[in-house]
């Protein structure tokens, strides 16, 4: 049977889905929102933290309490954080996640960006080289995938591919210092992405950002399977 609190939280949910509450407007005072929700004011500042975590509300002290301005960049805020805390043995599912999201969003900003976000792709590819440091490497593969999803014309989307990004920062790394050809085949799989992307074509480009976050994929498996074994994976 749920708590009090958790029926605080469905319900207070509910008043935001159906736009009884609207985003950036002002909560009712504690005492009359609990009486509202017919909860202890105990249980409803709980619900009021659990809801002030995931981004749903905002509580400003000396102010009140406001509903967020429920944008999908401010609620992946808290999928960022949750992610934040995963196990390296969890890793690879994120990447199975991010195989099905960012080619269809490379395929989305083949049709999506224009020029100047174009010419912002082309400046990231020619401000980095294979013999550049193995941080400044990540970085760029950092920028450039973010760039794309920028681009894709969908917040939601982005915003998810946003908080994927921090928590695979190490493999990638990792990779560029084990791996001969990291740097390398990075580069020219960023190339054949932006290629496809200036060309327009959707279906190419999603294949060939299949291709490069498969191969990262790829390693990572053959990683965890060394590992084990003390060996470094090739």
């Amino acid at each position: 049977m749920p708590s009090t609190t958790d029926r605080a939280i469905a319900r207070m949910r509910e008043m935001v889905v159906t736009g009884e509450l609207s985003p950036g407007e002002r909560l009712p005072a504690e005492a009359e929102l609990a009486r509202m929700l017919g909860v202890s004011r105990n249980s409803l500042r709980e619900a009021v933290a659990a809801l002030e975590l995931v981004r749903v509300l905002d509580v400003r002290r000396g102010d009140g309490t406001y509903v967020t301005s429920l944008a999908p960049e401010v609620l992946s805020e808290a999928l960022a954080f949750v992610l934040d805390l995963h196990r390296d043995d969890s890793l690879l599912e994120i990447f199975e996640v991010r195989k099905v999201l960012e080619p269809y969003a490379t395929g989305l900003a083949a049709t999506r960006l224009d020029a100047e976000a174009l010419a912002r792709l082309e400046a990231e590819l020619d401000a980095i080289d294979p013999s550049s440091p193995i941080d400044e490497i990540v970085a760029h593969d950092l920028a450039f995938h973010r760039l794309i999803a920028a681009g894709c014309g969908n917040s939601y989307l982005t915003g998810l591919l946003d908080a994927m990004a921090p928590p695979t920062v190490r493999a990638r790394m990792w990779r560029g210092i084990t791996q001969a050809d990291a740097s390398e085949r990075t580069l020219s799989e960023h190339r054949a992405i932006f290629g496809a992307i200036r060309a327009g074509d959707a279906a190419l480009a999603q294949s060939w950002a299949s291709i490069h976050i498969a191969g990262i994929e790829a390693w990572l498996r053959q990683a965890a399977e060394t590992n084990a074994a003390g060996r470094d994976p090739e």
